[in-house]
């Protein structure tokens, strides 16, 4: 008999604590919580005291001596630190460590991977890791050596390197153009929505939060969600009814994680625009967690860098069917704050009377009456918006409601 089955390779996880302790060892557990996405065996934990990382290995040079014998006595396969390293560390860590050294950066790009199911997903997470790969493309000894400069540095190596880099600029040209003929059918599929006057509530969160087990609840969608980081990656829109007859689509999102990699955030740009683009954000939190405060602090810095910091929010506190970590929740950027269970359904029908309510005041109050020759119209207020009252008179019908801006 062969054993086939892959066998975990096994990390040690490195970080730095400035002057919060605490913070830093936070940041380690979640990078574990990572590494087990993908796949990894965490062997140990391995902080470093001091307020910068060192410019040149990361760690310090005897607390890189002491993780050198660390790797040696439990045999490790590599090491993971918790900060994106820059191609200098990385060299001349592997240089004396004599392991794999990964960062975080690269660890979220190889759990994206596995996780893109489109192709659009899959075009965004090669684009990034293609990006990444071309500011660290240096390889070890003659084979793939750096462009040098005087007599006897050039050699079979400089053009190894040379067409492997412009190997990667081609494609990533070729993905760029492959993701611009996406975002372009993105931007199709919103103009499309804005013209049927159809509101749009985009589900934000920290990874994990309970978003997507949120949007089966709701909707029936029947997307995957699992107790694990990133567990979905590519967008899912579906048609909720809201309890005056209303109807608006409600998209997932990819999870938001602290010290996400710009490659990323670059590449997902048009998945994660979808928040610019709502009506509503609806911020799905772990209450249940011990890091909330700071898991919400992050979901509203990347709110920001994409420009949807001004967009009206409902904070959903999930989870609450389980011990609370915090009891008191509270959210003073919220319009509407309130405690759900996605898994229970606790909560769930008045969060969508509090949509309802905060898309209500971003409409007009009309009363008018529609000939009958016009009830084609009344259909899609009735639709699209809230209707106080409906009265059928000698003249036609007469409507009292609340109509979307893009509809009136």
């Amino acid at each position: 008999m062969t054993d086939t089955q892959q066998k975990a390779e096994k990390y040690i996880l490195v970080g730095i604590a400035g002057e919060d302790m605490d913070e830093a060892l936070a940041s380690l557990k979640e990078l574990e919580e990572l590494a087990e996405t993908a796949g990894a065996e965490v062997l140990e934990l391995f902080l470093q005291s001091r307020e910068q990382p060192h410019p040149g290995t990361y760690l310090g040079s005897g607390r890189l001596e002491e993780l050198k014998e660390r790797v040696k006595e439990l045999h490790a396969d590599g090491v993971i630190c918790d900060d994106e390293l820059s191609p200098a560390q990385a060299r001349k860590m592997e240089d004396v460590l004599d392991v794999k050294v990964l960062d975080r950066s690269l660890l979220i790009l190889d759990i994206f991977a596995g996780r893109a199911a489109t192709s659009e997903g899959k075009i965004q997470v090669e684009l990034a890791q293609l990006r990444y790969r071309a500011t660290r493309l240096t390889g070890k000894g003659t084979a793939l050596s750096r462009l040098g400069g005087g007599i006897g540095t050039r050699g079979p190596g400089e053009s190894k390197l040379e067409s492997d880099r412009r190997a990667i600029h081609r494609r990533i040209s070729t993905l760029k153009a492959d993701l611009a003929e996406v975002v372009r059918h993105r931007e199709l599929q919103r103009e499309k929505r804005k013209n049927a006057a159809v509101p749009v509530v985009a589900i934000v969160g920290y990874t994990n939060a309970g978003k997507s087990t949120l949007l089966n609840t709701l909707t029936g969608a029947d997307i995957l969600a699992e107790d694990k980081l990133f567990a979905t990656l590519d967008p899912t829109t579906r048609s909720l009814p809201l309890p005056g007859g209303e109807e608006v689509l409600l998209t997932d999102t990819v999870g938001f994680i602290r010290k996400l990699p710009h490659h990323l955030i670059d590449a997902f740009k048009s998945t994660l625009e979808e928040a610019a683009y709502a009506d509503v954000i609806l911020h799905v939190v772990d209450a249940s967690g011990p890091r909330m405060k700071q898991q919400m602090e992050t979901v509203y810095e990347t709110l920001k860098e994409l420009g949807a910091e001004s967009k009206p929010v409902i904070t959903a506190f999930n989870k609450c069917d389980l011990p609370l970590g915090d009891a008191f929740l509270y959210d003073s950027r919220a319009e509407e704050v309130l405690r759900i269970s996605a898994k229970t359904g606790l909560g769930l029908p008045e969060l969508k009377e509090a949509v309802s309510r905060v898309l209500r005041e971003q409409k007009v109050y009309i009363d008018r009456v529609f000939s009958y020759a016009e009830a084609s119209l009344v259909g899609r207020i009735r639709k699209y918006g809230n209707v106080v009252a409906e009265e059928y008179t000698p003249e036609g019908i007469r409507l009292k409601a609340y109509v979307p801006k893009a509809l009136l």
